[in-house]
């Protein structure tokens, strides 16, 4: 699979697995994107029409990265051989950093499972 397809499928597919590394590094990808945004936003004059800019893109990333943490969330869920709808667990304020943190620390299902013969593949 090309890169660009694998990537693709990373961030935006519901389908396989993915291991605890590809999970948190995702995750810390996306949340740092949001962060630079935020922060560029911070350095320009309030009501400024580059002010205005940074805040579209910073909304536009934040409404592409709920979409992509589900898709991650669920795809490590298959990984350790719980259904993807535990996934809306990450849309709980406190709820959602446990759950991130669970999911980074839990190993995966050894050997295939009933979502995907490996890690880090569609299934």
């Amino acid at each position: 699979m090309p890169d660009r397809d694998q990537l693709f499928w990373l961030f935006f597919r519901f389908s396989g697995r993915v291991s605890r590394a590809a999970y948190f590094l995702a995750g810390m990808l996306l949340a740092i994107v949001q962060a630079f945004l935020l922060y560029r936003f911070t350095l320009v004059p309030q009501g400024s029409t580059e002010g205005q800019l940074w805040a579209m893109a910073f909304w536009a990333v934040v409404l592409v990265s709920i979409w992509s943490n589900v898709a991650l969330g669920v795809k490590r869920l298959h990984d350790i051989d719980r259904p993807g709808i535990i996934a809306a667990s990450l849309f709980i304020p406190v709820i959602s950093i446990i759950a991130f943190l669970v999911l980074c620390i839990f190993p995966g299902t050894p050997g295939p499972n009933r979502y995907g013969a490996a890690t880090n593949q569609p299934k």
